[in-house]
């Protein structure tokens, strides 16, 4: 049988893969991969033409073998892919391990370090050297046979209980319908939330509407419906997929936690760490635990007053207005959009036809062309996809050199995990005298056109589609050749959010918005008046999402750095970090953490503070745009050069300093987020 995924090919060949593919393709690659390294094991003299680049090249192949699989996991999820996947994931792990556990490869690597060579390279040559020595000593290449056997099988082990994390969630969340047949009981949900539902019916064969807790749906629901009881049905559901709450007992992760968070914890200290946290900095900007955890407070600190001011008021117009003396947590996004409606005249649904799909994507490409001189240009030529949604591009800088290619998978369908990511089949890599240019997906998750418009985007779904370009930009501009530092590889997971954070403070500046936001029946530009509202709304409930966030990122450091096998409590170590900072209490079924796959499955283990650290980072670069102007193209081209195209070739403080011309400074986060220095 010929296999699609072991043949060259430039681009993956989705239609032709098949499950039954994967397991002999990967059985086959990584024997093959095998033989290489016990050669390059032999070398007495490593250079890094004879030992690094032929590595890179082994990690390069195998890495556009997998890729594809994995992306299928994640947006065209069938029962066959799920198992052959999870059969893999034992396997991969094996040889991640024993990788990492080669004593011969790591001397050899210590040889080249330490010889003559290694100051002729280039940074990103030996950056990827110096990366490689630490991830050796990480891998545990130091410890007795005895504990490096037990890495591998915690390895292992965390890679699928990660996998089964995340399919029980996927799994919690598309079984959830709530058939309704009197149009009275969606009172007060826009008309494009009951289109998507009717359209979900429709596929199903039934008359009325489909409720779903995919996020076009259950977020508006949540926020417009007038039936209490649906949002209350809704949030219930929501807050309990996955769980001892929730539908089905095969789906509940409680156990898959504690087993995670132990294997953490085992690992780490083999390692030489006192818990996970600390191994999780070992790769990261931030110095110590203490660092990140006076961050978050401080922060919290300066939030909560705000935030406690917000909540007041919200109650206090909830009772005036609406007769409600007390709000239920699936009151909260109701009454929230009633007070900004009431206060700026505003809701995400009146700017939706300002921000049809086409149109803002267009925009895009306009504003990354004005900042960066870049050229996006969608393919001409059949490329094969995973679904007929999914188109394809090109991107070329100024001098008309091809930089990258991504695929968009933007619209919410069963069988497509949710949220947005970006995630990349290839890295620029130079290999064998030939040049690889990085592929990125990016992946969205829309309502769909329907039948009387084309998609139209919330102002956060707009944020949300550029937030996702600015990690495809990071990826796809990089100048590097270098695979493991090209990029987003090699980038301390608290820096890499930096490009994408930094993108979304275009989407609410008037020259940016005059790219793209027109009323998508009569073109009219997004009228004054409404950009206004927009931008007086902007930090509407600021405090309140800082301190939603902040208890997200406390819970995960605190648990990974807390966390004892057999005694803690996730639920009160959660209740515990709400005590301390939360003005929002949810009820006692709420089960969030049985859904935070960032942290149980997505690698932000001890490491979802990174949204607020990048965010210091973001804003004080978008604070140099806003002194020279925001598509000032010396200021785009000192980024592009000094943080986008260096990729993990060098330290991001480093880059940092030399593109801002000093250390950060937390000032610009507090403005735009409406926080006084004082707070």
């Amino acid at each position: 049988m010929r296999n699609p995924l072991l043949e060259a090919h430039v681009l993956p060949p989705f239609s032709r893969i098949r499950p039954e593919h994967v397991l002999p393709g990967l059985q086959n690659l990584l024997a093959d991969n095998r033989k290489v390294l016990a050669e390059l094991a032999q070398i007495e003299q490593p250079s890094w033409d004879n030992f690094v680049a032929p590595l890179e090249t082994l990690s390069h192949r195998l890495s556009r073998f997998w890729s594809p699989i994995n992306h299928l996991h994640s947006v065209a999820d069938t029962e066959a892919l799920r198992v052959a996947y999870n059969e893999c994931q034992p396997l991969l792990s094996a040889y991640y391990s024993e990788l990492g556990q080669n004593q011969a490869l790591c001397h050899a690597y210590k040889t080249l370090a330490n010889s003559p060579e290694y100051a002729e390279l280039s940074a990103a040559q030996r950056k990827t050297i110096d990366n490689e020595l630490r991830d050796f000593h990480l891998s545990g290449v130091d410890l007795p046979t005895e504990e490096q056997t037990r890495v591998k099988a915690i390895q292992a082990r965390l890679s699928q209980l990660a996998t089964q994390f995340g399919e029980n969630l996927l799994d919690a969340t598309k079984v959830w319908k709530k058939h309704i047949l009197d149009e009275a009981q969606l009172a007060g949900v826009p008309d494009s939330t009951k289109n998507l539902a009717r359209q979900n019916a429709e596929k199903q064969g039934l008359e009325g509407w489909l409720l779903t807790l995919d996020m076009p749906c259950y977020l508006p629901v949540t926020q417009y419906a007038d039936d209490r009881a649906l949002r209350e049905e809704l949030y219930t559901a929501f807050m309990t997929r996955a769980s001892d709450q929730g539908s089905c007992a095969d789906w509940d992760n409680s156990a898959i936690m504690h087993e995670l968070l132990s294997l953490r914890k085992e690992l780490a200290q083999i390692l030489g760490f006192e818990h996970y946290a600390a191994y999780s900095l070992a790769t990261k900007m931030a110095d110590s635990t203490q660092q990140v955890l006076d961050f978050l407070h401080d922060l919290a600190t300066r939030s909560r007053p705000m935030a406690q001011r917000e909540l007041e008021e919200l109650q206090a117009f909830a009772a005036e207005h609406h007769a409600m003396d007390t709000l239920a947590l699936w009151d909260v996004p109701y009454y929230s959009e009633k007070l900004r409606q009431h206060q700026y005249a505003l809701s995400q649904e009146t700017l939706r036809p300002y921000f049809p799909f086409p149109q803002v994507l267009k925009g895009f490409f306009q504003v990354l062309q004005r900042l960066y001189g870049m050229r996006v240009e969608k393919s001409t030529e059949a490329v094969d996809v995973w679904h007929e949604d999914v188109e394809f591009y090109a991107i070329y800088d100024a001098d008309d050199q091809l930089r990258g290619q991504f695929y968009l998978d933007v619209y919410a369908r069963t069988g497509k995990r949710g949220g947005a990511w970006m995630g990349h089949y290839a890295e620029r890599a130079r290999l064998d005298n030939a040049l690889q240019l990085p592929v990125a997906y990016i992946n969205c998750n829309f309502a769909p056109p329907t039948a009387e418009h084309p998609s139209l985007l919330t102002h956060q779904e707009v944020q949300t589609l550029f937030h996702e370009f600015g990690h495809g930009l990071h990826h796809l501009l990089t100048q590097i050749d270098c695979p493991s530092v090209a990029g987003i590889s090699g980038v301390p997971w608290d820096a890499v959010e930096l490009p994408s954070q930094l993108m979304e403070n275009w989407c609410w500046e008037r020259e940016a918005l005059d790219l793209f936001a027109r009323h998508y029946q009569t073109g009219e530009p997004l009228p004054e008046d409404l950009l206004e509202k927009m931008q007086a709304a902007k930090n509407f409930q600021a405090g309140l999402f800082m301190l939603r966030q902040l208890e997200f990122a406390l819970f995960d450091f605190r648990l990974h750095v807390e966390y004892e096998p057999q005694h803690t409590d996730i639920q009160a170590l959660l209740d515990s970090v709400r005590k301390d900072i939360a003005v929002l209490k949810p009820p006692a079924f709420n089960r969030f953490q049985h859904s935070f796959q960032h942290v149980f499955a997505g690698g932000y283990a001890a490491g979802y503070y990174s949204y607020k650290w990048a965010e210091v980072l973001s804003a004080d670069v978008f604070s140099k745009f806003e002194e020279h102007g925001i598509f000032d193209r010396d200021t785009g081209q000192a980024f592009l050069q000094t943080v986008l195209e260096q990729g993990g070739s060098r330290e991001p403080m480093d880059l940092f300093v030399e593109f801002r011309g000093r250390s950060p400074k937390i000032d610009a986060l507090l403005r735009h987020s409406g926080l006084s220095l004082g707070c």
